[in-house]
């Protein structure tokens, strides 16, 4: 059974606010990103690639936390423990276009934010982590 995102906090994961990802290091340590988030209305969306420390984490251990605050309210936050259930090519360069318009003033991921060589050099993926825990808000409101 999936948990779903609550409506009061969905924009969190839909708009250009930037997330904290965590994942774990071979050796148990854990390791934090910035990266930019997305939500399907069923799983929470990254995107990475998988020579990247992050991608070569999660593919051996697929416990995940995504933590996004609010910058304009600190104490509306949202922290997702999930799963990652799936790393797939299939859009992910598509999803990194969609992403760099949400959170920049571009409109391609390659060309753009990153040279169109490094494409070559990389898988990129659509990481697709299902809910397991939501915590939200510190603060009763």
């Amino acid at each position: 059974m999936t948990i779903l995102i609550p409506d009061t906090h969905r924009d969190l994961l839909q708009t250009p606010v930037h997330a904290i990802l965590t994942t774990m290091m071979p050796d148990g340590a854990p390791q934090s990103s910035i990266v930019w988030v997305d939500y399907d209305a069923e799983y929470v969306l990254i995107n990475t690639t998988l020579e990247r420390q992050k991608g070569r984490n999660m593919r051996k251990n697929p416990k995940v936390a995504v933590l996004v605050i609010d910058p304009w309210d600190s104490s509306r936050w949202i922290e997702v423990r999930g799963k990652v259930i799936e790393m797939t090519q299939d859009g992910a360069e598509a999803h990194a276009d969609k992403l760099t318009q949400r959170y920049t003033d571009k409109m391609r991921f390659y060309g753009e934010i990153y040279p169109v060589e490094q494409k070559q050099k990389e898988t990129r993926v659509i990481v697709k982590i299902e809910p397991v825990k939501v915590s939200l808000d510190a603060i009763f409101r």
